[in-house]
Protein backbone atom coordinates (compact mmCIF):
# COMPACT_ATOMS: atom_id res chain seq x y z
CA UNK A 1 0.00 0.00 0.00
CA UNK A 2 1.43 3.22 -0.91
CA UNK A 3 0.38 6.09 1.32
CA UNK A 4 0.12 9.91 0.28
CA UNK A 5 -0.01 12.88 2.44
CA UNK A 6 -1.85 15.57 0.61
CA UNK A 7 -3.44 15.10 -2.80
CA UNK A 8 -0.98 16.94 -4.89
CA UNK A 9 0.40 15.65 -7.78
CA UNK A 10 -1.46 11.76 -7.40
CA UNK A 11 -0.55 10.13 -10.67
CA UNK A 12 -3.77 6.83 -9.94
CA UNK A 13 -5.08 4.60 -12.46
CA UNK A 14 -8.75 4.69 -12.86
CA UNK A 15 -9.26 5.30 -9.12
CA UNK A 16 -12.11 3.39 -7.43
CA UNK A 17 -12.60 5.65 -3.97
CA UNK A 18 -13.98 5.21 -0.64
CA UNK A 19 -13.53 7.62 2.50
CA UNK A 20 -13.97 7.60 5.78
CA UNK A 21 -12.62 8.12 9.20
CA UNK A 22 -11.94 4.09 9.58
CA UNK A 23 -11.83 4.00 13.46
CA UNK A 24 -11.06 0.22 14.55
CA UNK A 25 -10.99 -0.65 10.29
CA UNK A 26 -13.75 -3.21 11.98
CA UNK A 27 -15.81 -5.89 10.06
CA UNK A 28 -17.97 -3.01 8.53
CA UNK A 29 -15.42 -0.86 7.03
CA UNK A 30 -13.73 -4.38 6.11
CA UNK A 31 -17.06 -5.14 3.68
CA UNK A 32 -16.83 -2.19 2.15
CA UNK A 33 -13.14 -2.67 1.30
CA UNK A 34 -13.66 -6.09 0.07
CA UNK A 35 -16.17 -4.21 -2.49
CA UNK A 36 -13.70 -1.12 -3.23
CA UNK A 37 -10.48 -3.95 -4.12
CA UNK A 38 -13.48 -5.76 -6.46
CA UNK A 39 -14.51 -3.17 -7.95
CA UNK A 40 -10.95 -1.60 -8.52
CA UNK A 41 -9.55 -5.26 -9.91
CA UNK A 42 -13.18 -4.83 -12.26
CA UNK A 43 -12.00 -1.49 -13.49
CA UNK A 44 -8.53 -2.30 -13.98
CA UNK A 45 -7.88 0.61 -11.49
CA UNK A 46 -6.54 1.21 -8.29
CA UNK A 47 -8.41 0.90 -5.41
CA UNK A 48 -8.04 3.94 -2.61
CA UNK A 49 -8.49 5.13 0.64
CA UNK A 50 -9.61 8.51 1.82
CA UNK A 51 -8.65 9.84 5.50
CA UNK A 52 -8.63 11.98 7.72
CA UNK A 53 -5.95 13.15 10.39
CA UNK A 54 -6.58 14.61 13.53
CA UNK A 55 -10.01 12.70 13.57
CA UNK A 56 -12.24 15.19 13.11
CA UNK A 57 -13.54 15.39 16.56
CA UNK A 58 -10.38 16.85 17.90
CA UNK A 59 -10.42 19.67 15.84
CA UNK A 60 -14.18 19.85 15.97
CA UNK A 61 -15.23 19.70 19.68
CA UNK A 62 -14.09 21.65 22.25
CA UNK A 63 -13.57 19.22 25.14
CA UNK A 64 -11.04 16.76 23.79
CA UNK A 65 -10.39 15.57 27.21
CA UNK A 66 -12.78 12.56 27.61
CA UNK A 67 -11.75 11.63 23.25
CA UNK A 68 -11.03 8.01 22.49
CA UNK A 69 -10.25 5.69 19.59
CA UNK A 70 -10.18 2.18 18.85
CA UNK A 71 -7.24 2.89 16.58
CA UNK A 72 -3.74 5.24 16.10
CA UNK A 73 -3.17 6.08 12.37
CA UNK A 74 -0.38 3.71 12.67
CA UNK A 75 -2.55 1.00 13.42
CA UNK A 76 -5.10 2.18 11.03
CA UNK A 77 -2.69 1.83 8.15
CA UNK A 78 -1.66 -1.53 9.19
CA UNK A 79 -5.11 -2.71 9.45
CA UNK A 80 -5.65 -0.97 5.75
CA UNK A 81 -2.82 -2.79 3.95
CA UNK A 82 -4.14 -6.24 5.47
CA UNK A 83 -7.55 -5.09 3.46
CA UNK A 84 -5.12 -5.19 0.07
CA UNK A 85 -5.72 -1.51 -0.61
CA UNK A 86 -3.33 0.09 -3.14
CA UNK A 87 -3.22 3.32 -1.86
CA UNK A 88 -4.33 5.44 1.04
CA UNK A 89 -4.36 9.15 1.15
CA UNK A 90 -4.05 10.83 4.00
CA UNK A 91 -5.96 14.21 4.41
CA UNK A 92 -4.80 17.10 7.18
CA UNK A 93 -8.03 17.63 8.79
CA UNK A 94 -8.20 21.42 10.50
CA UNK A 95 -10.76 23.86 10.74
CA UNK A 96 -10.64 25.52 7.36
CA UNK A 97 -10.95 22.55 6.22
CA UNK A 98 -14.32 21.75 7.76
CA UNK A 99 -15.97 24.51 6.32
CA UNK A 100 -15.62 23.16 3.11
CA UNK A 101 -19.41 22.25 1.38
CA UNK A 102 -19.66 18.63 0.46
CA UNK A 103 -20.32 19.26 -2.90
CA UNK A 104 -16.78 21.80 -3.07
CA UNK A 105 -15.07 18.62 -1.90
CA UNK A 106 -16.29 16.07 -4.02
CA UNK A 107 -15.70 18.58 -7.19
CA UNK A 108 -12.36 19.99 -5.89
CA UNK A 109 -10.79 17.31 -4.07
CA UNK A 110 -11.99 13.80 -5.13
CA UNK A 111 -13.00 14.69 -8.89
CA UNK A 112 -10.25 17.01 -10.09
CA UNK A 113 -7.20 15.80 -7.39
CA UNK A 114 -7.73 12.44 -6.76
CA UNK A 115 -9.65 11.72 -10.33
CA UNK A 116 -12.53 9.56 -8.48
CA UNK A 117 -14.65 7.59 -11.49
CA UNK A 118 -16.32 4.97 -9.09
CA UNK A 119 -17.10 5.81 -5.30
CA UNK A 120 -17.73 3.59 -2.92
CA UNK A 121 -19.75 4.51 0.80
CA UNK A 122 -20.91 3.03 3.71
CA UNK A 123 -24.08 3.01 4.85
CA UNK A 124 -24.47 5.84 6.80
CA UNK A 125 -21.59 7.69 6.01
CA UNK A 126 -21.37 11.74 5.86
CA UNK A 127 -19.07 14.36 5.51
CA UNK A 128 -18.06 17.87 4.51
CA UNK A 129 -19.03 21.25 6.38
CA UNK A 130 -22.11 20.57 9.40
CA UNK A 131 -22.10 16.52 7.86
CA UNK A 132 -24.41 17.51 4.90
CA UNK A 133 -22.55 15.24 2.28
CA UNK A 134 -24.63 12.00 2.54
CA UNK A 135 -25.46 9.22 -0.31
CA UNK A 136 -28.58 11.38 -1.89
CA UNK A 137 -25.79 14.54 -2.13
CA UNK A 138 -23.06 11.91 -3.83
CA UNK A 139 -25.86 10.88 -6.04
CA UNK A 140 -26.91 14.44 -7.41
CA UNK A 141 -22.90 15.85 -7.67
CA UNK A 142 -21.84 12.58 -9.39
CA UNK A 143 -24.81 12.93 -12.00
CA UNK A 144 -22.79 16.27 -12.71
CA UNK A 145 -19.44 15.08 -12.65
CA UNK A 146 -19.58 12.02 -14.69
CA UNK A 147 -18.46 9.29 -11.73
CA UNK A 148 -20.00 6.62 -10.28
CA UNK A 149 -21.17 5.60 -6.75
CA UNK A 150 -22.32 2.55 -4.93
CA UNK A 151 -23.51 2.49 -1.16
CA UNK A 152 -22.61 -0.81 0.51
CA UNK A 153 -25.19 -2.27 3.32
CA UNK A 154 -23.91 -2.29 6.86
CA UNK A 155 -23.33 -5.55 8.84
CA UNK A 156 -26.12 -6.05 10.96
CA UNK A 157 -25.76 -8.42 14.00
CA UNK A 158 -28.28 -9.73 16.96
CA UNK A 159 -26.77 -6.99 19.16
CA UNK A 160 -27.05 -4.50 16.65
CA UNK A 161 -25.42 -3.03 13.46
CA UNK A 162 -21.61 -3.02 13.31
CA UNK A 163 -20.15 0.80 13.96
CA UNK A 164 -17.14 2.04 15.69
CA UNK A 165 -19.14 4.16 18.29
CA UNK A 166 -21.05 0.42 19.07
CA UNK A 167 -17.75 -1.39 19.77
CA UNK A 168 -15.91 1.70 21.90
CA UNK A 169 -19.40 1.41 24.09
CA UNK A 170 -18.85 -2.67 24.53
CA UNK A 171 -14.94 -2.01 25.14
CA UNK A 172 -15.45 0.82 27.75
CA UNK A 173 -18.25 -1.65 29.53
CA UNK A 174 -16.49 -4.67 29.64
CA UNK A 175 -17.89 -6.59 26.68
CA UNK A 176 -14.63 -7.44 25.74
CA UNK A 177 -16.25 -10.87 23.57
CA UNK A 178 -19.17 -8.81 21.83
CA UNK A 179 -16.38 -6.16 20.99
CA UNK A 180 -13.74 -8.49 19.59
CA UNK A 181 -16.47 -10.00 17.27
CA UNK A 182 -17.21 -6.56 16.06
CA UNK A 183 -13.85 -5.84 15.09
CA UNK A 184 -13.19 -9.17 13.59
CA UNK A 185 -9.47 -9.41 15.35
CA UNK A 186 -8.48 -9.26 18.91
CA UNK A 187 -8.49 -5.11 20.25
CA UNK A 188 -5.13 -4.44 21.36
CA UNK A 189 -2.93 -1.33 22.93
CA UNK A 190 0.49 -0.21 23.14
CA UNK A 191 2.59 1.60 25.70
CA UNK A 192 5.89 2.32 27.38
CA UNK A 193 6.49 0.20 30.68
CA UNK A 194 6.85 2.94 33.14
CA UNK A 195 7.46 2.51 37.44
CA UNK A 196 4.63 2.38 39.39
CA UNK A 197 4.68 1.32 42.90
CA UNK A 198 6.37 -2.65 42.97
CA UNK A 199 3.95 -3.88 44.78
CA UNK A 200 2.75 -6.59 42.60
CA UNK A 201 6.23 -7.43 43.19
CA UNK A 202 6.24 -7.98 47.11
CA UNK A 203 3.32 -10.20 46.28
CA UNK A 204 5.02 -12.53 43.90
CA UNK A 205 3.16 -11.47 40.92
CA UNK A 206 5.20 -8.67 39.52
CA UNK A 207 3.79 -6.08 37.15
CA UNK A 208 4.52 -4.03 34.21
CA UNK A 209 3.10 -0.52 34.29
CA UNK A 210 1.90 0.59 30.91
CA UNK A 211 1.35 4.52 30.05
CA UNK A 212 -0.49 4.21 25.85
CA UNK A 213 1.35 5.54 23.52
CA UNK A 214 -1.07 7.39 22.39
CA UNK A 215 -3.51 9.73 24.79
CA UNK A 216 -6.86 9.37 23.18
CA UNK A 217 -6.64 5.74 23.01
CA UNK A 218 -9.71 3.80 24.36
CA UNK A 219 -9.01 2.25 27.57
CA UNK A 220 -10.82 -0.93 28.13
CA UNK A 221 -13.22 -1.08 31.43
CA UNK A 222 -11.82 -2.18 34.87
CA UNK A 223 -11.24 -5.89 35.00
CA UNK A 224 -8.71 -8.00 35.05
CA UNK A 225 -7.84 -9.61 31.48
CA UNK A 226 -6.20 -12.28 30.11
CA UNK A 227 -3.64 -11.15 27.38
CA UNK A 228 -1.08 -11.72 24.84
CA UNK A 229 1.71 -9.47 25.73
CA UNK A 230 4.26 -8.56 22.63
CA UNK A 231 8.33 -7.31 22.87
CA UNK A 232 10.25 -7.63 20.71
CA UNK A 233 8.24 -9.86 18.84
CA UNK A 234 8.15 -12.61 20.94
CA UNK A 235 4.96 -13.37 22.17
CA UNK A 236 4.49 -14.06 26.14
CA UNK A 237 1.45 -14.84 28.28
CA UNK A 238 0.03 -12.56 30.22
CA UNK A 239 -2.92 -11.53 32.79
CA UNK A 240 -3.60 -7.82 32.91
CA UNK A 241 -5.67 -5.32 35.40
CA UNK A 242 -7.14 -1.94 34.70
CA UNK A 243 -8.19 -0.40 37.07
CA UNK A 244 -7.60 1.43 40.93
CA UNK A 245 -5.90 -2.04 42.81
CA UNK A 246 -8.04 -1.38 45.77
CA UNK A 247 -6.35 -3.86 47.86
CA UNK A 248 -3.21 -2.35 47.83
CA UNK A 249 -3.70 0.98 46.96
CA UNK A 250 -5.02 2.28 50.17
CA UNK A 251 -8.21 4.20 48.52
CA UNK A 252 -6.22 5.84 46.00
CA UNK A 253 -8.50 6.44 42.81
CA UNK A 254 -5.17 6.14 40.62
CA UNK A 255 -6.39 4.11 37.65
CA UNK A 256 -3.61 1.93 36.11
CA UNK A 257 -2.92 -0.25 33.42
CA UNK A 258 -1.13 -3.34 34.85
CA UNK A 259 0.11 -6.87 32.99
CA UNK A 260 2.40 -9.59 35.16
CA UNK A 261 4.00 -11.73 32.12
CA UNK A 262 3.73 -15.51 32.95
CA UNK A 263 7.30 -16.83 31.95
CA UNK A 264 9.38 -13.40 32.36
CA UNK A 265 12.41 -12.01 33.44
CA UNK A 266 14.48 -9.07 32.54
CA UNK A 267 13.87 -5.60 32.76
CA UNK A 268 11.27 -3.51 30.49
CA UNK A 269 11.37 -0.15 31.67
CA UNK A 270 11.47 2.54 28.65
CA UNK A 271 10.66 0.03 26.55
CA UNK A 272 7.63 -0.39 24.31
CA UNK A 273 5.13 -3.44 24.63
CA UNK A 274 1.29 -4.51 23.09
CA UNK A 275 -1.17 -5.79 25.03
CA UNK A 276 -3.66 -7.69 22.99
CA UNK A 277 -7.08 -8.67 24.81
CA UNK A 278 -8.12 -11.78 24.46
CA UNK A 279 -10.39 -12.47 27.05
CA UNK A 280 -12.33 -10.41 30.19
CA UNK A 281 -11.92 -12.65 33.64
CA UNK A 282 -13.31 -10.88 35.90
CA UNK A 283 -14.51 -7.86 37.91
CA UNK A 284 -11.83 -5.94 39.54
CA UNK A 285 -12.33 -6.91 43.66
CA UNK A 286 -11.68 -5.12 46.57
CA UNK A 287 -10.03 -8.20 48.67
CA UNK A 288 -10.06 -8.11 52.78
CA UNK A 289 -6.38 -8.95 52.69
CA UNK A 290 -3.68 -9.55 49.91
CA UNK A 291 -3.38 -13.31 50.90
CA UNK A 292 -6.68 -13.22 49.30
CA UNK A 293 -5.72 -11.73 46.36
CA UNK A 294 -2.67 -13.53 45.73
CA UNK A 295 -5.13 -16.99 46.09
CA UNK A 296 -7.17 -15.08 43.06
CA UNK A 297 -4.38 -14.43 41.47
CA UNK A 298 -2.94 -17.90 41.04
CA UNK A 299 -6.50 -19.05 40.06
CA UNK A 300 -6.12 -15.76 37.21
CA UNK A 301 -2.92 -17.36 36.19
CA UNK A 302 -3.81 -20.88 35.79
CA UNK A 303 -6.76 -19.96 33.61
CA UNK A 304 -5.01 -17.21 31.66
CA UNK A 305 -2.65 -20.76 30.60
CA UNK A 306 -5.60 -22.50 30.22
CA UNK A 307 -6.66 -19.86 28.01
CA UNK A 308 -4.19 -18.92 25.83
CA UNK A 309 -1.83 -22.47 25.56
Amino acid sequence: MIIHYGYDNLELVTPVVTLGIFDGVHRGHCTLLECLVTKAKEANGESVAVTFSPHPRLVLEGNRENLVFLTTMDEKKRLLEKANVDHLIVIEFNEKFSKIAACDFIKEVLVKKIGTKHLIIGYNHHFGRRGEGDFNTIQKCAESLDFKVDQVPGIQTEEGAISSSSIREALLNGRLDEANRRLGYFYSLSGTVVEGRKIGRSIGFPTANIKPDYEHKLIPGDGVYAVEVFHDKIRFKGMLSIGTNPTVNNNLKIRSIEVHILDFSGDLYGKTITVVFRKRLRDGVKFDNTDQLVRQMELDKQQVIQLLT
